[in-house]
């Protein structure tokens, strides 16, 4: 089945809700964030992190996506940053100037990539000599995790142990990133694991909602309506918490300078 970042229905998808200060506080120690007047957003999604870019004192951000559809969500979840503007590319050929930015940030992006190296070298291209590139994505350990009332993402798999197959399939492993990006050019590359709180859930019912309209969850629209009412009930069944839920994902985030 899979998500259909190209159908006018998905628009929004990725558009629900804010960066969190773990992500933040992420950026903040392995960048100059101070430093960064320029920054690229590619994979941009609905805007969340263009957003959270500007807040965090960015002179300029530039979303790219490969969706028109996705792009007209991002459009009006920004609309009130005069100093974010989007564009329709994708991350092997973007169309933009060579040796312009500050920083170029691609968050959840690499899974749908398979050729890492024209990836990479993009942006290699994009940034400016000291540019900073920050990938961050999930890596076969991290998908895997067990379920429980913070990782919900755990339970997918659990009951549904064929989605990890389909998961880990499209991860790549630590080791191939840090050499594909040794390979481009990128020097100084390092390597953190952050546990990034996604949502938080004033009660089990938004989240179980949140969770039955797919929202922001590729991996979710590998089940059909049938499979995912089941996993909803068992969600249900298996959370201890009834309110206050705070919903995190456990990352890898590769820091590379040019």
């Amino acid at each position: 089945m899979g998500i259909d970042f190209h159908s006018k229905k998905n628009s929004i998808t990725y558009t629900t809700r804010n960066a969190d200060k773990t992500w933040i506080e992420a950026m903040i120690n392995l960048i100059p964030i101070e430093d960064i007047s320029n920054a690229l957003d590619i994979g941009c999604g609905g805007g969340i992190y263009s957003k959270a870019l500007s807040d965090m004192g960015v002179d300029y951000v530039t979303g790219v996506d490969f969706s028109e559809a996705i792009l007209d969500g991002a459009k009006e979840n920004c609309k009130a940053y005069k100093n974010i503007s989007f564009k329709h590319g994708n991350a092997f050929e973007t169309g933009l100037n060579s040796n312009k930015y500050d920083l170029l940030l691609e968050r959840a992006l690499i899974h749908h990539i398979k050729d890492l190296n024209s990836c990479f070298k993009e942006a290699f291209r994009l940034l400016n000599d000291g540019g900073f590139y920050i990938v961050q994505d999930k890596t076969p350990e991290d998908c895997l995790l067990k379920g429980d009332d913070t990782h919900i993402r755990g339970y997918f798999f659990e009951l549904f142990p064929r989605l990890i197959e389909k998961e880990t399939s499209r991860r790549h492993n630590s080791q191939l990133v840090i050499e594909m990006l040794k390979q481009v050019g990128f020097k100084n590359i390092e390597e953190v694991k952050v546990w990034e709180t996604r949502n938080v859930y004033d009660n089990k019912e938004q989240l179980l909602n949140d969770l039955s309209e797919r929202t922001g969850r590729s991996i979710l629209h590998e089940l059909d309506d049938q499979e995912l009412n089941l996993l909803i009930n068992h969600i249900d069944k298996s959370l201890e918490n009834n309110t206050n839920i705070v919903e995190k994902d456990r990352w890898t985030i590769w820091k590379a300078v040019k």
